[in-house]
């Protein structure tokens, strides 16, 4: 594990750990909810949101492909939380029409507008590249303790460290109306909570 590890493996491996770890954490409750389906769901309907980003703003910047992704996360579980209250229909019901009715839309979105004609794929928006991110600056392990080497670091990594760090704080804030809604919603209501509020955390 040489200089080239370090340059090219290095960075994929770490953000991925990271993003590994920041699903895992709240994944855990969505199990325990029966909702593990929602993890796969937002996952692909954030293409809508990042197809509409690059609409309205004209650039594939991280910021604003990001914040169109969150909005169209957000809108997404609104959605199936509507409709499963609402509807009265079981919650892996209420996610697959969801996924299916906002990822037929991004596909749609992306084919009929003007987006089709810039590169925006269909699989690194759902998967990512993991394969593009070098570090260049690096020359083996002592980059690591480099000042200069760690400011040229690939601006994932700290961005998906950042991530990760907010998922552990709400978790650890929010840690015990979460359990409490997720094991008994009855228990949470009497004692005052707001299990539904806290699901949509």
């Amino acid at each position: 594990m040489g200089p080239e590890f370090v340059q090219l493996s290095l960075p994929p491996i770490l953000i991925g750990i990271c993003a590994a770890v920041a699903c895992a954490l709240p994944g855990n409750l969505l199990l325990l909810r029966r909702q593990a389906l929602l993890g796969d769901a937002v996952a692909h309907v954030v293409l809508p949101g990042i197809v509409a980003a690059f609409l309205l703003t004209g650039t594939l910047a991280p910021l604003a492909t990001m914040a169109g992704a969150l909005a169209a996360a957000l809108l997404s579980v609104l959605l199936i939380e509507g409709i499963r209250r609402l509807g009265r229909v079981e919650p892996g019901a209420a996610m697959g029409t969801v996924f299916t009715a906002m990822f037929a839309g991004g596909v749609l979105l992306l084919e009929t507008t003007g987006a089709s004609g810039v590169h925006i794929d269909v699989e690194h928006a759902l998967m990512g590249n993991l394969e593009s991110l070098i570090w260049f600056d690096a020359t083996g392990w002592p980059s690591l303790l480099d000042p200069q080497a760690l400011a040229a670091l690939p601006p994932e990594l700290p961005r998906m460290a950042t991530v990760l760090l907010a998922i552990v704080l709400v978790l650890a804030l929010l840690r015990r109306p979460l359990v409490a809604a997720t094991f008994d919603e009855g228990f949470a209501r009497a004692t005052g909570q707001r299990p539904t509020l806290t699901g949509l955390a």
